[in-house]
């Protein structure tokens, strides 16, 4: 089994002046890209990736090479809402998008990208390509459903209609290796996460494991992160997982 730690899933506030919430000329940098995929294999976006596949020495950075391969995919996080039982709630909302870059001696990394009021910008970086992994393993296994992240306990699933699969060995213990109705995995995260939603007690207490969107620091390295988008031009709020992590991931932000 492997061995779990307690992360807290976090992104600061670093990135607002590209998301629009300072004015353009108050932003460092090239402006955004029109596209998920034109962020990710921009110029400055590959020398960082050089850079990040070159930690501890594991690639010279002058030969890292990174590549960005195939399009961006939607990144989904297990909804409030959902969790509160709003009627005609989707189960998960997007938080970000994905990219999986590839250095020249095969380590992978998933880039994120969120969507400002001017374009896209790459805001982190995390080893491995969890994220598009599991959107084309569930792609496989529910055609047209859809995938998404339960971030407390680091589980990965696919939806489609009544039917809630599990993609990964935490979703499993879960839901059971055949899944679930989506009625009982409203009733189950429910009862798990329903007094930890925004403006409960346990919330306001800053307990760990709430649905939190208040300041926070930075990730230490090798934690897990999670940003929400609260649509287009929308600023980087925080969304406090207090994610017990079944791997640990290193990352990157872009500021």
């Amino acid at each position: 089994m492997r061995a779990r730690a307690t992360a807290a899933g976090l992104l600061t506030t670093a990135a607002l002046v590209l998301l629009g919430a300072l004015p353009a000329a108050a932003a460092e940098g090239p402006p955004p890209a029109p596209t998920p995929e034109r962020a990710a294999s921009a110029p400055g976006t590959l020398d960082t990736l050089s850079r990040f596949f070159a930690r501890d020495g594991a690639v010279a950075r002058s030969a890292a090479a990174p590549r960005v391969e195939g399009g961006s995919v939607p990144v989904r996080i297990l909804s409030p809402d959902f969790v509160a039982g709003k009627a005609g709630a989707a189960v998960a909302r997007v938080e970000f998008r994905a990219s999986r870059a590839i250095s020249s001696d095969g380590q992978k990394a998933s880039l994120w990208t969120v969507r400002g009021v001017d374009g896209w910008r790459v805001v982190n970086i995390a080893t491995g390509d969890d994220e598009i992994r599991y959107a084309e393993q569930g792609g496989r296994l529910l055609p047209g459903g859809l995938v998404f992240r339960e971030p407390q306990i680091d589980a990965w699933y696919v939806q489609k209609g009544a039917k809630v699969l599990p993609l990964d060995e935490d979703a499993v213990r879960a839901v059971g290796p055949n899944g679930t109705s989506l009625t009982a995995y409203r009733e189950r995260v429910g009862r798990a996460y329903g007094d930890k939603l925004p403006g409960s007690a346990y919330a306001r207490r800053g307990a760990a494991g709430g649905y939190d969107a208040g300041p926070a620091p930075a990730p230490e390295a090798g934690r897990f992160t999670t940003a929400t988008v609260a649509g287009a031009g929308a600023l980087l709020v925080l969304a406090v997982t207090a994610t017990t992590a079944t791997h640990r991931r290193r990352t990157h932000q872009i500021t």
